[in-house]
């Protein structure tokens, strides 16, 4: 058992690795919000996995997966919030409040609910995840566990997984701080990000499922 765990661990990691909407969006709440933000949006993501994770071994999750119909009114939905967040982006180009000596955002807009709320409502209007968990859990889950069991423990790893990498990210971008908050720099990174988050909810929009 302890043979597949591990196996399922680097599958994980391997996919946790793959940059996507998560990182765009700390990335964006990071940099224009500094340290203290990046790490609640971190934190409102992983509650969205284990949402996500919690509705799989419930079985809800494969009932979106399975409805055509439930799928496209959440994709449509996540796709159209990753628009929204990169709009904002580039109609407020470096135009967010400094942050603080200790790396906290001390503007107003910038609250811990709001940058929680971010990376939550993401992940939640992410149906691919469902897809992921329903499909490729089952699959990976060690045989000596019950298969819910089995899913159980392999969501807590996805989102460890997820807090180490994101977090990990985020005291990397901190450490940067100082060249971050420059203005042309601040203007050419929110672009960036706004484009690149378009760019995610455009291909979550048009994507299969």
């Amino acid at each position: 058992m302890l043979t597949q765990l591990a196996a399922a661990t680097g599958v994980l990691a391997l996919l946790t690795l793959v940059p996507g909407p998560d990182m765009a969006i700390v990335t964006r709440r990071a940099v224009s919000r500094g340290r203290a933000d990046g790490l609640r949006t971190v934190g409102g993501i992983a509650a969205g996995l284990l949402l996500w994770g919690a509705l799989t071994v419930a079985g809800l999750a494969a009932l979106l997966a399975a409805s055509a119909e439930v799928y496209l009114v959440v994709k449509l939905a996540g796709a159209a919030y990753l628009c929204f967040l990169g709009i904002q982006s580039l109609r407020r180009p470096g135009g967010g409040p400094e942050s603080g000596p200790d790396g906290a955002g001390n503007g107003a807009g910038g609250g811990s609910g709001s940058a929680w709320r971010t990376g939550l409502v993401s992940n939640v209007l992410n149906p691919k995840i469902a897809v992921f968990y329903t499909g490729l859990l089952p699959t990976l889950a060690p045989h000596g566990l019950p298969p819910a069991a089995g899913m159980a423990l392999l969501v807590l790893v996805h989102v460890l997984l997820t807090l180490l990498w994101l977090g990990t990210y985020v005291y990397v971008l901190s450490h940067a701080r100082r060249f971050f908050t420059r203005p042309r720099v601040r203007r050419t990174m929110d672009r960036v990000t706004g484009v690149v988050l378009i760019g995610f909810g455009v291909r979550v929009a048009t994507s299969a499922a």
